[in-house]
């Protein structure tokens, strides 16, 4: 039985970050706060993942959360464009806390 958990594929937790970063799929102000309050709640149980991450990256890591937060703030509709900055912050902002999280390099 433990294995056929095994062969259903990713957590819905990663299946729905995957689905959020996907740039085919419109990024709504929900997502960015579902996002976020992961985030937040990975800090606030001390996550072990984030542990692993160095200093320097976990400053990354919360201007990047930072930047998302205040531009929900700032902004109720996006562009296309921001929708794109906004979900490589998100990106960013998850590094070390999801397995399928390629490192963007254009920050």
């Amino acid at each position: 039985m433990t294995r056929d958990l095994h062969l259903q594929g990713p957590h819905p937790t990663q299946k729905r970050i995957n689905r959020i970063l996907d740039p085919d799929h419109p990024l709504c102000r929900e997502d960015v706060i579902w996002v976020l309050e992961f985030i937040k709640k990975k800090v606030a149980d001390e996550d072990p993942a984030l542990m692993d991450l160095s200093q320097p990256r976990l400053m990354q890591n919360f201007h990047f959360f930072a930047e998302a937060a205040m531009s929900l703030i700032h902004r109720r509709h996006y562009s296309d464009q921001e929708a794109d900055r906004l979900r490589n912050w998100l990106r960013l902002a998850t590094y070390g806390l999801i397995t399928d999280n390629p490192l963007e390099t254009s920050q």
